[in-house]
């Protein structure tokens, strides 16, 4: 039984349908990737998975059960947890104070105050600086920090490469094999090809709300992503 499975699922903002039949799935410890460009409906799948978007019961099950239509907390301590596009971290914070308060539910798992900055150690330097004080990648360590301070089993990361220097998204890329020999699955939804491909064991690109390639991340062909990533 897959942790997640996402099953023909569609999603809409009013009359506009961003979302059709989507399947997807990620097993216990599993690293996955879903590409496409900009309006392909990444965020839409992730945000449909945390209840931001509301999906019939069916179309969306964790670790067996149904989640489609809960609401966000309730999945959230489930244990999925996403890092946002944009990051959207409490500005008037410090940075210690906005991982703990991914710890607030009191999951029990790996992930201390501790561990976070043992994984992100520029972090501990700054643990008392406001988090607007930081760079652009040193707010997006704090971003995953802070959803792992939650203990999820799924952890849901939507475009962490955006705006951020090629140098800097290596390093954040480079925690995510740590993050999964923890136990967390994780779904990286981006646009940098490059950097998927690297992070993933299976690999989904969408396009017009579609899967229109699948397949482990090893086997697909440049040629064959970059058909379905273009719709070409």
């Amino acid at each position: 039984m897959a942790l997640l499975e996402v099953n023909s699922l569609t999603a809409f903002y009013g009359d506009f349908q961003a979302l059709y039949g989507v399947s997807l799935s990620v097993d216990e410890g599993q690293a996955v990737a879903v590409i496409g460009a900009n309006g392909a409906g990444k965020s839409t799948l992730l945000k449909s998975v945390v209840g931001m978007i509301r999906a019939a019961p069916g179309m969306i099950r964790f670790n067996g059960e149904p989640i489609g239509g809960i609401r966000s907390p309730k999945i959230v301590a489930r244990g999925v947890t996403m890092v946002p596009e944009g990051r959207r971290l409490f500005s008037s914070l410090t940075v210690e104070e906005n991982l703990r308060i991914g710890g607030q539910l009191g999951r029990p798992g790996p992930w201390t105050l501790q561990r976070v900055l043992e994984l992100f150690p520029m972090l501990a330097e700054r643990r008392s600086q406001a988090s607007t004080s930081l760079s652009g990648g040193q707010q997006q360590m704090v971003a995953i920090g802070r959803a792992l301070m939650s203990n999820p089993r799924l952890l849901l990361c939507d475009e962490i490469s955006l705006g951020l220097a090629p140098i800097v998204v290596r390093d954040i890329f480079q925690r995510l094999p740590t993050i999964v020999a923890e136990g967390t699955a994780v779904v990286v939804v981006e646009q940098d090809v490059v950097q998927a491909l690297a992070a993933s064991t299976y690999l989904y690109c969408l396009q017009e709300g579609r899967v229109l390639l699948e397949g482990a991340s090893s086997s697909l062909s440049r040629e064959a992503i970059k058909a379905a990533y273009f719709g070409v």
